[in-house]
């Protein structure tokens, strides 16, 4: 199979910003603020790195439901305090670099396949490693871990309150939000789609509508409220109505219906004739759940090789070039890995442009924050907000806030020499980067091509499951609109698999045919489903102002 091409300049270039980026940046200053103002009064600064790991726990979870934010949050704070204590353990019991580097490369593994199976989302595994993989050359004894591993877990704790207080003024925001990005996306593909539904241009906008309605239901599912829960599942049918008869939708409708959902304004209730039976479908998929930890783990195993050999290879590397924090190699290496050979260069090309640019952010900002320590504080704290609000418009420029931010901690407990901090961080980059993504060439990824065609035959047995329930004179409304709801999934995950796949190299040819001809008939089956359901819009010439009962 031809090699992917490994673009630069694209790689670089900036996206509009995440529609909630001032929820994770806004959370992390308050979540860092009080421990460190609070240590800062007591004299001891120098505590700080520990009450970090539980502080940016805040960063993780906004795009969840809160009753699920509360569940993943205090996970977050556990697995973040236990990568911690295992470091500061094998901190105390060793002075070896060589075994803290292999440790810091078997944590970073295993936070990446854990992130990546339980679906964690951003910041994801890269956070975890920065902590632990830090952790692990920090100065103390055994009898110090379990003070400094609850100064963690404190932050951990106020961390997640400061997570979950939005919630009392707007306790559905997060599922809201997710229907109105979905009900947008669904509105521009309409758009775009010619009168004929079973047309299958402007592809990229209807990937990209699919999996915007597909992760809204994961939001609306895990949603406490059988009211709310079951006004944003009507809303979101009327999004897949339009994904799959975009000619029987009207776009002005689901534009006013998002609108109003972003709002404090009651929620859109659609003039169409779906009853409660539809619905059912969307309950029976709540109650079968996911699947077991442990089958979801079984394909990462080529992620976790890959990630443990180029962390450990690259602390190794910087070892060797007598390099003082080989930690930032091994991290550097921790955020390189993506789903395939081709996002990770793109993730090493914006770590190193966005960490050389930071090391002269560093360069600029010594200055200032060596005239106090309320100065380093307040520096630290505005470099969070940056990197928040930057890093969803490109990884790269977010990088330019974190690269200072995590030179300037390393002087809560005494100041560095600034010109050796810029040298080290400036080689562990240029080191990490490079061998961890020899790694990912190295360790072949050939299950990529597997989970593929599981993801077709997962495809094909929805198609054919819809198409007998269709084929029934009298179906069952709740069992169609559940294969219906199947199918959707599978044509979501079949699109990510076969991206992840066609960026892997090293691999068999790809059916790329079957792909397309499973995707095409799948599409006319959900556009069949809607037209036996009944899903209906009103007439389009109805007024957008009238959407609501």
């Amino acid at each position: 199979m031809p090699r992917p091409r490994l673009p630069l300049a694209d790689v670089l270039r900036l996206d509009r910003p995440s529609d909630i980026w001032f929820k994770p940046a806004l959370s992390v200053v308050v979540a860092v603020a009080l421990p460190n103002l609070l240590l800062l009064a007591l004299g001891r600064l120098d505590l700080a790195v520990y009450t970090m790991a539980g502080s940016l726990c805040a960063l993780y979870a906004h795009n969840r439901p809160y009753a699920a934010r509360a569940r993943v949050l205090a996970w977050v704070v556990l697995g973040m305090t236990g990568g911690l204590a295992v470091a500061l353990v094998a901190a105390s019991l060793t002075d070896s670099a060589v075994v803290l580097v292999t440790v810091g490369a078997l944590l970073a593994a295993a936070q990446k396949v854990l992130c990546d199976a339980t679906r964690l989302g951003p910041p994801a595994n890269v956070i975890l490693a920065f902590i632990s993989s830090a952790s692990l050359f920090l100065p103390g004894t055994l009898g110090q871990v379990p003070g400094h591993v609850a100064l963690a877990l404190g932050a951990g704790a106020w961390a997640w309150l400061v997570c979950m207080a939005p919630g009392l003024l707007r306790p559905h925001g997060p599922e809201r939000r997710a229907t109105a990005h979905a009900l947008t996306l669904a509105a521009a593909y309409a758009d775009q789609a010619p009168a004929d539904s079973d047309s299958h241009s402007h592809p990229h906008s209807r990937t990209a509508a699919a999996a915007a309605v597909h992760a809204a239901w994961q939001a609306v599912m895990s949603a406490h409220g059988d009211t709310t829960r079951r006004a944003l599942e009507r809303l979101l049918i009327r999004a897949e109505v339009a994904l799959a008869a975009p000619a029987e939708s009207d776009p002005a409708r689901l534009r006013a219906w998002a609108r109003d959902l972003r709002g404090t304004a009651p929620l859109p209730r659609p003039d169409d004739h779906l009853d409660d039976d539809e619905l059912a479908g969307a309950e029976a998929e709540r109650a079968v759940g996911r699947a077991p930890l442990r089958r979801r783990l079984g394909p990462l195993a080529p992620i976790a090789v890959r990630t443990a050999l180029g962390c450990a290879l690259a602390g190794y590397a910087s070892l060797a070039l007598g390099v003082g924090r080989p930690y930032w190699a091994l991290v550097t290496a921790a955020s390189l890995y993506q789903a395939n050979v081709t996002l990770t260069w793109n993730r090493a090309v914006q770590r190193v442009v966005g960490n050389l640019a930071g090391v002269l952010v560093f360069a600029a900002l010594v200055p200032l924050t060596r005239v106090h320590q309320v100065a380093l504080v307040l520096v630290c704290l505005a470099l969070n907000f940056g990197a928040e609000a930057l890093i969803s418009r490109n990884y790269w420029l977010g990088s330019v806030c974190v690269t200072p931010m995590a030179l300037l901690i390393t002087e809560f407990a005494q100041y560095q020499d600034s010109g050796r901090l810029i040298t080290e961080r400036v080689v562990d980059t240029l080191v990490g980067a490079a061998v961890g993504f020899v790694a990912a060439i190295a360790v072949t990824n050939r299950r990529a091509g597997d989970r593929l065609g599981h993801a077709l035959t997962a495809v094909e047995e929805a198609r054919d499951r819809a198409a007998r329930l269709l084929a029934a004179p009298h179906p069952a409304p709740a069992a169609l609109e559940q294969a219906r709801r199947g199918l959707a999934a599978a044509l979501v995950d079949l699109r990510a698999t076969a991206e992840a796949a066609a960026g892997e190299w090293w691999q068999r040819a790809l059916p790329e045919e079957r792909v397309v001809t499973a995707e095409q008939s799948a599409h006319r089956t959900l556009a069949a489903t809607v037209r036996r359901q009944g899903l209906h819009l009103a007439p389009t010439h109805a007024r957008a102002e009238d959407v609501r009962r």
